[in-house]
C-alpha cells in the first residue's frame, strides 16, 4: 500500500472522529460544519443582503426525487420548516452529482431555482428531458408551478444552471446537442423577474463542444454582468474549462480558455462562481480542484490546494468580509461512492492559511456548499 493510500485512510479516520467537532478556527476564521437538514443531498446555499441564509436540498431516490427550500435567520442555528420546490413529484435527478438543482437570488431577494427534469416528469422517457424553472411566490409561502424553459434545444445530460441579478433579469442555461463535439451552451433570459422567458439561443459561436455529463454554471453579478462556465469537448478529448462573459445581457459573449485538460472520457465534473472582492471561480482539472479570480477575463492563474490522498471533485467557495476565501470540495467520491468533505482557507491573494482539513463523510451523490456570514465566519454545509 502506497504512502498516499495510507494517508487517505488516515484522513477518513480523522473525518469520522471529527463529525462531532462541528466548528474549526483557522487563522481567526470560524468554520462551522453543518449537515444538510433531513439527511438531504446536494445543498445549494445563498446568503441574502440582510444575512438570511437560503438553502435548497434534494430528497428521495437519486433517479427521481424532490427538492426542498428552507431558511435560517442570522445568529440562529435551526432552519425553518422546509417547503417543497417542485410541483411535479419526483421530477429532479441526483444521479451523478452533476445534475442537481441550482439556486439564485434576484431583485428584492426573489428566490429562483432551476434543474434538469427526470424521466418521471417526462412520461418515463429520457427523450427530450425538460429544463425546469420555478420561483418563490409573491407571498413567500410556496413556489409557483414549475415550467419547462426549453423550446427546441433538447439533449440535456449534465444538468443546467440559473442566475439572477438586481435588475430583474433571470437566466437559465444548459448544454445540448447530438454529440459532445457539437454540443452548445444555450441560454434563455427573462427580463421580468422570471414571469416569462425568451426562446433560447446559443451563447457562443466557437466550436468548442461541451462535455455531455459535466455540470456547468451561469452566474450574474448584481450590476448585470453575466458569466457562463462550462467544460468543452472539442475533438472529444479537449476537456478544457471555459469562462464566458457578457455585459449586454446575453447578446454577445467574450470567452477565455481558463484551464486545459486532455481526457478521452467525461470526468463528470462541476464548477462554481462567487462574487466577493472580485468574481471567483472554482473547478476540477485532472482530479484536482482549482480556483482563481476571473472578473475581467484576464489570464487566469489557477490556484491548487495540492491535496494528496484521493481524487478531489465538486469544489465550492466563498469569501468573507475580511477577504479570506474558503474553498471546500469532496475527496474520494465517485460513481455510487461517498466522499469526505475537505476544505482549506486562503487569503485574498490566494495564499494558504493553514493546511487542508478533512471533515465529515458525505452521502453518495452529494457535494458540499459554503457561505460567508456577515460577521466573517463561514458555514460549510454537507
Amino acid at each position: 500500500m502506497g504512502r498516499n493510500s495510507l494517508r487517505f485512510i488516515l484522513y477518513r479516520l480523522i473525518a469520522l472522529s471529527c463529525v462531532l467537532c462541528l466548528t474549526w478556527n483557522v487563522e481567526g476564521a470560524s468554520i462551522k460544519q453543518v449537515r444538510v437538514p433531513d439527511e438531504g443531498l446536494q445543498p445549494q446555499v445563498v446568503v441574502g443582503p440582510l444575512g438570511l441564509l437560503h438553502l435548497i436540498y434534494f430528497k428521495g431516490e437519486a433517479k427521481g426525487g424532490d427538492l426542498f427550500y428552507t431558511t435560517q435567520q442570522p445568529g440562529e442555528t435551526v432552519f425553518s420548516e422546509p417547503i417543497q420546490v417542485n410541483s411535479i413529484p419526483k421530477s429532479i435527478i441526483a444521479t451523478g452529482t452533476v445534475r442537481g438543482a441550482h439556486l439564485a437570488l434576484g431583485r428584492a431577494g426573489r428566490v429562483h431555482v432551476a434543474w434538469m427534469g427526470s424521466p418521471a416528469a417526462n412520461g418515463g422517457t429520457h427523450e427530450k428531458l425538460p429544463m425546469f424553472y420555478t420561483r418563490l411566490n409573491d407571498l413567500k409561502t410556496g413556489f409557483e408551478p414549475q415550467q419547462n424553459v426549453i423550446h427546441h434545444a433538447y439533449g440535456l445530460d449534465g444538468g443546467g444552471s440559473v442566475a439572477a441579478d438586481s435588475l430583474g433579469n433571470v437566466y437559465v442555461a444548459w448544454h445540448a446537442g447530438n454529440d459532445e463535439a457539437s454540443r452548445k451552451v444555450w441560454l434563455t433570459r427573462s427580463s421580468d423577474d422570471g414571469k416569462t422567458f425568451a426562446t433560447e439561443t446559443p451563447v457562443w459561436n466557437e466550436e468548442t463542444g461541451a462535455c455531455g455529463c459535466c455540470g456547468m454554471r451561469v452566474f450574474a453579478e448584481p450590476s448585470g454582468a453575466l458569466y457562463v462556465m462550462y467544460r468543452s469537448a472539442k475533438d472529444m478529448v479537449h476537456r478544457d474549462m471555459y469562462v464566458l462573459k457578457t455585459i449586454d445581457f446575453g447578446e454577445t459573449f467574450a470567452g477565455l480558455n481558463a484551464h486545459a485538460w486532455e481526457a478521452n472520457s467525461c470526468p463528470m465534473s462541476t464548477a462554481v462562481m462567487y462574487k466577493g472582492d472580485h468574481t471567483w471561480a472554482a473547478w476540477e482539472t485532472r482530479g484536482q480542484v482549482y480556483f482563481s479570480r476571473v472578473g475581467n477575463l484576464e489570464q487566469v492563474h489557477p490556484l491548487n490546494p495540492n491535496v494528496e490522498g484521493g481524487k478531489n471533485k465538486h469544489p465550492v467557495l466563498a469569501q468573507n468580509n475580511q477577504g479570506d476565501v474558503l474553498l471546500a470540495w469532496s475527496t474520494g467520491s465517485g460513481w455510487k461512492k461517498a466522499g469526505v468533505v475537505t476544505y482549506q482557507l486562503f487569503d485574498a491573494l490566494g495564499k494558504a492559511l493553514g493546511e487542508p482539513v478533512f471533515g465529515g463523510q458525505m452521502p453518495v451523490w452529494s457535494k458540499p456548499a459554503v457561505v460567508a456570514q456577515s460577521n466573517g465566519d463561514f458555514v460549510l454545509i454537507y
